[in-house]
């Protein structure tokens, strides 16, 4: 891969779309605007430094342009403990009347084992990653397709939301996404170079800390960590800075344009390429397995077009000053 997202991740929505439909959101509040009562969004305020970006792991993806480590200074920022949960969304939906970019084209991609038979048979997959299924009315409210819903999932993290959907939402909640070099400088918690938010070990003194793939990919998942799709915004422990699922669960998008080239100069608060073929996701989700995908390292990074939807991909937002309405 070298300047090309990974397929097997979140499979992108496809070139045999003509055209995208435009996101609603001309009737969307500015930042300025209200939250229905009692709606907060919770902050971390984080004091910015200098970290360490980037790896030269060996468990790395050379092509995914995680190397090489690189000097990043980082200005002070507020960062959201969790993903955007489907409660949350479903407030920001209620108060503007946002239809996602799933909505507008009709469809959006689910993991097969996910759904019924009479679902899969017959439903268009991506060569490259065969385990999905283009689903017909898969939406952020409606997870597995037609039948399913969010009424159990409030505090999971809201997925099948593009990267367009996920700045609309950022522009009612007078917030944005954050900067690839924010997100990982957050991940990391404060801990250096280390492969994982917690460490180096994936599951130290045997115990889970994070929502993956377990057993034999794409066949059997075992759900050893307690989940066979998403989890909780808040399980497991948080790190080192209070975030939670940084690791697993589901792909986070970020502000900034796909690249695989980046200078090994020190540098301060960067923003990535002017643009590019799609947008970053960091954190990897609950389908990562070692075996062909180990992009739960807090180092890995992919990238998919910024209309693309998925079962595995939400948000987490970040603002220069704390927000709460």
């Amino acid at each position: 891969m070298s300047d090309e997202p990974a397929a097997c991740c979140a499979p992108s929505r496809g070139s045999h779309e003509a055209t995208a439909p435009t996101v609603s959101g001309s009737s969307l509040p500015t930042a300025g605007g209200e939250y229905p009562s009692g709606t907060t969004v919770p902050m971390l305020s984080l004091p910015g430094g200098t970290f360490l970006m980037g790896t030269d792991d060996v468990a790395g993806f050379p092509g995914d342009g995680e190397a090489p480590v690189r000097s990043v200074e980082i200005a002070p920022l507020h960062i959201a403990p969790h993903a955007v949960t489907n409660h949350e969304f479903a407030a920001f939906v209620q108060a503007t009347g946002h239809v996602t970019d799933a909505e507008e084209f009709g469809w959006s991609y689910v993991f097969a084992s996910f759904l019924p038979a009479h679902l899969r048979r017959g439903a268009p997959r991506p060569d490259a990653a065969p385990w999905w299924c283009g689903i017909d009315g898969a939406t952020w409210n409606a997870p597995e397709g037609p039948g399913s819903d969010t009424r159990e999932r409030g505090m999971h993290p809201v997925v099948h939301v593009s990267w367009r959907d996920a700045m609309a939402y950022c522009t009612w909640a007078g917030v944005r996404l954050p900067t690839e070099a924010e997100w990982e400088y957050a991940a990391r918690g404060g801990l250096e170079q280390q492969r994982f938010a917690w460490g180096n070990e994936l599951t130290p003194s045997g115990e889970h800390h994070c929502n993956i793939w377990q057993g034999h990919f794409p066949t059997k998942n075992t759900a050893e960590d307690g989940y066979k799709g998403t989890c909780p915004v808040d399980a497991f422990y948080p790190n080192g800075f209070g975030l939670y699922n940084v690791a697993g669960n589901v792909w986070e998008w970020c502000a900034d344009w796909w690249g695989t080239t980046h200078s090994p100069s020190p540098c301060a608060n960067p923003t990535g390429p002017k643009d590019g073929p799609a947008k970053v996701i960091r954190g990897g989700s609950y389908l990562c397995h070692d075996s062909y995908c180990n992009r739960y390292r807090v180092a890995a990074r992919s990238a998919n077009t910024p209309d693309s939807t998925a079962g595995n991909t939400g948000f987490r937002v970040a603002s220069d000053s704390a927000v709460v309405r």
